[in-house]
């Protein structure tokens, strides 16, 4: 392993010194920072020196950072780096280091001097950040269905007694941050150079998260690859309060979806997976999980991307399981392409298709959305349908099966300015199951799950929803 060392006060972090960190540490495999004292800095510290560490310990590039009091050539000796970097402006002047350098065969580089930077915390600020301002509710909708925010809020705070089982495909969504630089004099490409990886747990993984998040009790069974993905989703899932239990498959890797992304914009996607069904023992291990599971569970998520951890027979079986326990039923299936069927789920209380995943379905290329959610809930024998249109909104659609007859309604979308719209159908799923499950109508849990949609897409990446984020909109 490579080491890499720098020096230096760092008063204020700036572009220079994010640049020369940046640089430092794509020469080896390990940066190590020393930060001056107030005693060596003297006159120059204008920050006090635990101030000046937690600035340079909070960036991304920098593996170990300390507060040093000796002779820097002492300390490069004691150290023995392989190479110190130091800004280009030394390159002409004398160096104490390289004496030191010269004896044990370290080497000193000078920065490129590149001008190209990106601050790290104004990128993960991206990620956290949260404008609420961006969100309206829907108050002409509340008024037709008589709905009081006081109703929605005390929803909500029932979440916490609910016990759920959340079943389906686990993803790792990473996003890499990249700084364009330019068309490549080749062919017509465009170039980035890489500037910060971040990733979540997304998928099946994040609306058990969600749930988590919302107060409920969360048992999430999915299958995995044997890998470091795997690892860090477990670690994730753990870390947000979900009861995992995640299954080795050593025939595929555990599904890992790259976002390339510059100035706020997704550049290109790659997706790592294998979409073919699970073993049969696996699916009889996944069962035995969930027969456990269910009981004394109130709802039954299932969160299908298609990539084989849902085979037909074990979803009917299942459901045929959870409906024999009295336990809710709501599922969510996504088509990337043609494979998707979301009427596959046959009996549910809840589904939430977008408007092509149920032409999929239904193979309705022509009718209105009415029709279309109609034909849906009849084929797949559910109770209600929530139609994802994407920046046009929702549409609800109601049937009841005494009398033949049906109630829609629409909700906007609720966010003016999104950032990400990656996750909306996830959070839209968990949140408006989870309403129905504590007794509400298909009209607050329309409204609920859209206003977490709202604030999942108002940031980026997968976070998990609060149950305060949405009270502080309620309230």
């Amino acid at each position: 392993m490579k080491t890499v060392f720098v020096s230096g006060s760092f008063n204020v972090l700036h572009p220079g010194h994010l640049r020369l960190l940046r640089f430092a540490r794509e020469c080896g495999d390990r940066l190590i920072v020393a930060v001056q004292s107030d005693y060596l800095a003297g006159n120059s510290a204008h920050v006090h020196e635990h101030l000046r560490l937690e600035s340079v310990q909070s960036i991304s590039w920098v593996d170990e950072a300390f507060i040093f009091d000796e002779p820097l050539t002492a300390l490069i000796g004691r150290l023995r780096p392989d190479i110190v970097v130091k800004g280009k402006e030394h390159e002409l002047r004398f160096n104490s280091e390289l004496a030191v350098l010269e004896q044990y065969g370290g080497a000193l580089v000078f920065s490129s001097g590149e001008t190209i930077f990106s601050s790290l915390d104004l990128i993960r600020k991206e990620f956290q950040v949260l404008d609420f301002l961006s969100i309206d509710l829907p108050h002409e909708y509340l008024q037709r269905h008589q709905i009081k925010q006081a109703r929605l809020a005390d929803l909500l705070q029932q979440f916490s007694r609910l016990k759920l089982c959340v079943v389906g495909d686990l993803i790792i969504d990473e996003y890499i941050t990249c700084e364009p630089l330019g068309m490549s004099q080749e062919d017509p490409t465009i170039v980035v150079t890489p500037i910060d990886y971040t990733r979540f747990v997304g998928g099946a993984g994040i609306v058990a998260a969600h749930a988590v998040g919302l107060g409920a009790s969360v048992q999430f069974i999915s299958v995995t690859g044997d890998d470091i993905t795997r690892d860090f989703a477990l670690e994730g899932l753990i870390a947000a309060g979900v009861d995992a239990t995640l299954m080795v498959d050593d025939s595929r890797p555990t599904t890992l979806k790259q976002r390339y992304r510059s100035k706020g914009k997704s550049l290109l996607r790659v997706s790592h997976l294998h979409q073919g069904a699970i073993s049969s023992t696996l699916q009889t291990q996944l069962l035995a999980a969930l027969e456990k599971a269910l009981d004394g569970a109130d709802l039954l998520v299932f969160s299908d991307f298609n990539y084989g951890c849902l085979p037909q027979p074990l979803v009917d079986r299942l459901v045929a399981m959870a409906k024999s326990r009295g336990v809710l039923l709501a599922a969510d299936s996504q088509s990337s392409s043609q494979v998707g069927d979301i009427g596959r789920f046959k009996g549910m209380d809840l589904l939430t298709p977008t408007e092509r995943e149920a032409r999929i379905s239904t193979r309705n290329r022509e009718d209105g959305l009415v029709v279309l959610a109609e034909q849906l809930r009849q084929q797949a024998g559910a109770h209600h349908v929530l139609l994802k249109l994407g920046e046009e909104g929702l549409l609800i659609h109601e049937g009841n099966e005494k009398t033949g007859e049906w109630l829609t309604d629409r909700v906007d979308a609720l966010n003016s300015t999104p950032k990400d719209v990656a996750g909306a159908g996830d959070s839209l799923l968990i949140t408006s199951a989870m309403t129905l499950a504590c007794g509400g109508t298909i009209w607050e849990a329309a409204c609920l799950g859209s206003l977490a949609a709202a604030v999942q897409v108002g940031r980026v990446g997968n976070i998990p929803i609060r149950t305060e984020e949405l009270l502080r909109e309620l309230s």
